[in-house]
């Protein structure tokens, strides 16, 4: 037999013949059956295609993991995971509607009291964090890189263990600030470098208003700690005001990561 021809084996009039030719491939085809069996068979074809590309898309869709990790799920009602570190007295925390959605209200008269999620976020994969939060009324007059001012309406902090290690623990807060200008990085008055600061809103900013965020936390924890990290161990929120006697209210909206 001449190369790049074909070779028929099988047993005819089965309707199915397997073509085997010298290249070593495999094409299965249809024999000489009536034109009802081959219509049968051709949408019996078309049907498994179609069930082999969902299957394809599913096992894609598994194999690239989720679009977004939520952290926070209040819109569902959900604090599943979200546990309570206190500092000086308590600040209040619970779900509450506003604008017909659920969100999570925070509340503070002295006090200073957070909620915290572990969670281990791979930021090669998740670099984005993402939340909405508002203020209701300001707290004026602090000057936040003393101790005396180190309260805000509403903060978040994404934390990198430092393990048994516990003094190479970092967080980066996010926070609504006073008289810190928006994009202004200091350390922490009381934690130093290892707690770094970054203002997002500040006194220019409206209350009583809905702000989304979006922030690259693998670029911020490189420019702001002068290195790079690929893991986040939890995340944490906090509305306080116990260094300055003061009492704001704040709202927190879902907290997810996302790959974009």
């Amino acid at each position: 037999m001449e190369k790049g021809t074909e070779k028929q084996v099988g047993a005819s009039g089965t309707g199915i013949d397997i073509l085997i030719d010298l290249h070593g491939r495999i094409n299965f085809g249809i024999g000489q059956l009536p034109a009802y069996h081959k219509r049968a068979g051709r949408m019996k074809f078309k049907a498994s295609m179609i069930i082999l590309t969902l299957l394809f898309f599913c096992v894609s869709a598994w194999a690239m993991g989720p679009e977004v990790i939520t952290i926070g799920d209040f819109s569902a009602g959900r604090l599943k995971g979200w546990q309570v570190k206190k500092f000086k007295d308590e600040s209040l925390y619970h779900l509450t509607e506003v604008s017909g959605m659920q969100v999570l209200r925070a509340h503070s008269h002295a006090s200073a009291s957070g909620l915290f999620k572990k969670v281990r976020i791979d930021l090669e994969k998740y670099p984005f964090l993402n939340w909405r939060w508002r203020i209701e009324n300001r707290l004026t007059g602090l000057d936040e890189q003393k101790k005396t001012g180190d309260d805000y309406g509403a903060r978040i902090y994404v934390v990198v263990s430092g393990g048994l290690k516990f003094w190479n623990t970092r967080t980066l807060n996010y926070v609504w600030a006073d008289t810190s200008p928006a994009g202004h990085v200091w350390p922490n008055a009381f934690a130093g470098k290892n707690a770094m600061m970054l203002a997002l809103r500040s006194r220019r900013d409206a209350v009583a208003t809905w702000y989304t965020e979006k922030r690259n936390i693998y670029q911020d924890f490189k420019q702001v700690f002068g290195k790079s990290v690929r893991y986040i161990d939890a995340i944490a929120l906090m509305t306080d005001t116990d260094n300055s006697g003061g009492l704001v209210t704040a709202y927190y909206g879902d907290i997810y990561f996302s790959a974009q």
